[in-house]
């Protein structure tokens, strides 16, 4: 390591693990010499307020130091999300058990790899889902959605008729300002015959 480089842990177990599942972490970050650990009791959907920290935290030429893939990452999305981070403020990323190391060239390429398949993935899952809506299309299954502000035009009508200012209705239907007056100019619009 270089001078001036820290090594930084970052230990999480879901809410229903054992406490023993972060000490077991601690010492294992601590024997790969990791000097500061961030650690948390929470489910991987939740917010993570201690990995932000420890993101916050690390700067040029440190390393971030994790036990487990798992332990960081949600998904490989995210994953990509964090390392994407991580490069941007010249940090390395350290997965313990996968022996990955972003400082060496295999590391990088083992990530890079990992980040290709994530999305891949992800225009499978878009394509499919595309797929999916054309074929309900077709056999009239699939409406879409209808705007909100299109639901509540009759409501907008019937406010702005009563002298209630466009700004009112749209902090009261809960809908933006440029919602309220493209009702009123639809509404104008078709009461003129455009």
């Amino acid at each position: 390591m270089k001078m001036g480089t820290m090594k930084i842990g970052y230990a999480r177990t879901s809410t229903v693990e054992q406490i023993a599942g972060l000490e077991a972490q601690d010492c294992e970050l601590r024997a790969a010499g990791v000097e500061k650990v961030f650690s948390e009791r929470v489910s991987s959907v939740a917010k993570r307020e201690q990995l932000e920290a420890a993101l916050d935290f690390c700067r040029q030429g440190d390393v971030l130091v994790v036990t487990k893939l798992d332990r960081l990452a949600r998904s490989m999305t995210d994953l990509v999300a964090i390392t994407s981070k991580l490069k941007v403020k010249g940090v390395e990323l350290q997965i313990l058990a996968m022996n990955l190391d972003t400082s060496t060239p295999t590391g990088k390429l083992m990530l890079n790899l990992m980040g290709s398949f994530a999305e891949f993935e992800r225009e499978i899952m878009l394509e499919r889902q595309r797929e999916g809506v054309a074929k309900a299309k077709a056999e009239g299954k699939y409406k879409g959605r209808v705007p909100t502000a299109q639901r509540k035009a009759a409501e907008v009508i019937e406010l702005r008729s009563h002298g209630v200012k466009p700004e009112e209705i749209a902090a009261k239907l809960g809908i933006s300002r440029a919602s309220v007056f493209r009702v009123l100019k639809d509404r104008s619009d078709a009461a003129n015959g455009l």
